[in-house]
């Protein structure tokens, strides 16, 4: 064999190497189920029913999917740091509430309303994120607490009813489209891209991660874990107040029961979408996949004739399926880690 023939061949071992890592490199990703999931789903109802490719059914499914984006990022928000949040329904319906009571019972103007309720719902997630960092106590009990605190504001400021005098120029968001792609899935990819960026390249991310991934680690390297825990449940409670208000621009009311099944809907999208129950991963494509499959699930089983009313079963299946899956691929890759350390040594 010649030297430019043992050159070749090195060269196209050198290439079949790189695409089989690369390959197994995507798949130990905790999106990669997702994302195959949600586009065999989306051929299967594409076959099954006609009018699931019709543009009136892909705007709405894309409008409904990107409120679940947004849901599911309260929640991933604060996964990722290893806690959670059980008020975050409750805020967006308080941001709800606010919005609506600004626009019908004062008559404001909804550049008045809309950033006074925003505000309501930062407070309502930095009151979460102050009590745990100064008390020491579990999130778990913490936001179970304020879920009740909330919840009674919701009642108490509405007394049960809704606010259907809202502003047309409010709506425009939550109703509108460009070229047929509505603003709500512009916006939701906008903020989903930016929060990949930020997680990916921009120190806060990375310290959320390391908060996440190991927060005794995270301490002694330097890192300010009370002010992450504050910050992550701030933004936790951003997200609520968007996503309530981004809710009131699509239904064209403001309705005190948003936000009471919110709370399935954002651990089901957010750990299916490959955020970690322990913390320390985020995925922003896992997420508007997740989002996109419990959409067409939704879509599919109204399509399919199927008893709406089982809804919250399904979910509840697949997020213990899901949940499943994460389990085994978390053990299967720490397996694979400590064979790869035991061969190099």
């Amino acid at each position: 064999m010649t030297q430019r023939e043992v050159k070749l061949l090195a060269r196209q071992t050198n290439q079949r190497g790189g695409v089989g890592s690369a390959l197994r490199g995507i798949l130990r990703r905790s999106d990669t189920s997702v994302v195959i999931a949600t586009l065999i789903l989306f051929i299967l109802f594409s076959f099954s029913n006609s009018s699931f490719l019709t543009p009136f059914n892909l705007f709405n499914m894309s409008r409904t999917a990107s409120l679940y984006v947004m849901v599911a990022l309260g929640q991933a928000i604060v996964i990722v740091i290893g806690h959670m949040n059980l008020s975050l329904g409750a805020i967006g319906g308080l941001t709800v509430v606010v919005a609506g009571w600004c626009m019908d019972t004062m008559g404001w103007s909804p550049w008045v309303a809309a950033p006074l309720a925003l505000l309501i719902g930062t407070l309502c997630g930095m009151f979460n994120g102050f009590i745990i960092v100064k008390s020491r106590l579990n999130s778990f009990i913490v936001t179970l607490a304020s879920l009740f605190i909330f919840t009674g504001l919701v009642q108490g400021i509405s007394q049960g009813f809704p606010y259907s005098n809202i502003p047309k120029e409010f709506t425009m968001m939550g109703r509108n489209d460009l070229m047929g792609v509505p603003f709500l899935f512009i916006f939701v990819v906008i903020v989903l891209i930016v929060l990949g960026y930020v997680f990916k390249y921009r120190i806060v991310g990375r310290r959320l991660l390391a908060t996440g991934g190991n927060l005794e680690a995270a301490r002694l390297s330097g890192i300010r874990t009370d002010n992450i825990i504050l910050l992550a449940h701030t933004l936790s409670g951003v997200f609520a107040a968007t996503a309530g208000l981004l809710w009131v621009s699509r239904m064209g009311s403001a309705q005190p029961s948003t936000g009471t099944d919110w709370l399935i809907v954002s651990f089901a999208v957010a750990i299916i979408g490959g955020t970690a129950l322990n913390g320390g991963e985020f995925s922003a494509l896992g997420i508007l996949a997740s989002a996109i499959m419990l959409t067409l699930i939704k879509n599919g089983l109204i399509m399919l004739n199927v008893n709406v009313y089982f809804e919250q079963t399904f979910l509840g299946v697949i997020v213990l399926l899901a949940v499943s899956v994460e389990s085994i691929r978390m053990a299967l890759s720490n397996r694979s880690r400590r064979s790869q350390v035991k061969s190099t040594a």
